[in-house]
């Protein structure tokens, strides 16, 4: 029967992962735009951030030193039959992971005012970075799985949800979501850039589709709307760190949610950093 302590450890496990390992197609994603980047400055820059990867998988080091904020993704199964405590379980497995892989310590002390103001410091423990609200999925199946997403600072400093008035184009819709990110990429230091995008209902939808789109991409399957973003982006030159090139994105993840009858589709987006999404799940019999 799943314990609580099993819990604890797969979710503590998964985010040391998820902050240290790259994914297959991101890996892979990068070994691509080095064969094909033209710019010697960016070419090694790209080289540069594949063999930071593999030290960081070697010895479950950060992937960078913004080790960023726990997102949650839980999938519960219908079927699934979990020992009371369980989602605490959850959050104590994901305190014991930013002491294991170690996350920065970040998180700021006092009241609403002042950690608004930081005006008494930070916590030294990284344990005290408490998760971003969970976002609670059903499944079909007897297992819970945890999805963990860690995210940096930077991204959300040049992420934007806001309203489109669509005019009945998808192509007009995504050209001026291209151009938001166009905007903030030069200024991302980071690149190359994935972009997430969600469009929905509202504010709180789109930016959980957002996060669903950062959840479920795969760089090495991107459809044709992906593709033609990742295009446009690439056509700004930025590339890797601002230093020119070809490759200022490696792909973009979207997700569409249900929508409403209206002139107007709102829309999140984030240019995702270049060691991001940073993303790993495992998968409990329950």
């Amino acid at each position: 029967m799943l314990t609580c302590e099993a819990i604890s450890k797969a979710a503590a496990k998964c985010l040391v992962k998820a902050g240290t390992t790259f994914r297959k197609d991101q890996f892979e994603a990068y070994r691509r735009a080095v064969e094909t980047e033209q710019n010697e400055n960016a070419r090694w820059v790209l080289e540069t951030m594949l063999e930071n990867a593999m030290v960081a998988k070697k010895k479950l080091h950060p992937l960078c030193d913004d080790t960023g904020i726990p997102h949650l993704f839980l999938e519960l199964g219908d079927k699934a039959v979990l020992p009371a405590g369980w989602l605490s379980a959850v959050h104590l497995g994901i305190s014991r992971g930013l002491e294991a892989m170690p996350g920065r310590p970040m998180a700021v002390k006092g009241t609403d005012i002042e950690r608004v103001e930081q005006s008494r410091g930070l916590f030294q423990n990284p344990a005290k970075v408490r998760a971003a609200p969970v976002i609670l999925k059903p499944a079909s199946g007897d297992k819970l799985r945890i999805t963990v997403l860690m995210l940096g600072g930077g991204p959300e400093i040049r992420a934007k949800t806001y309203r489109i008035f669509h005019r009945r184009s998808m192509d007009g819709v995504l050209r001026e979501a291209a151009e938001w990110a166009k905007e903030e990429i030069s200024h991302l230091g980071c690149t190359p850039c994935v972009l997430a995008l969600g469009i929905g209902r509202s504010h709180a939808e789109a930016s959980a589709l957002m996060l669903e789109a950062m959840k479920e991409g795969r760089l090495d399957r991107q459809n044709p709307w992906e593709q033609k973003l990742t295009r446009w982006l690439n056509e700004t030159r930025v590339g890797p760190l601002g230093l020119g090139g070809g490759t200022t994105a490696l792909g973009a993840f979207l997700k569409v949610g249900p929508l409403r009858a209206s002139g107007v589709r709102i829309v999140a987006v984030r240019p995702c950093c270049c060691v991001e999404p940073r993303r790993a799940t495992v998968a409990l019999r329950g």
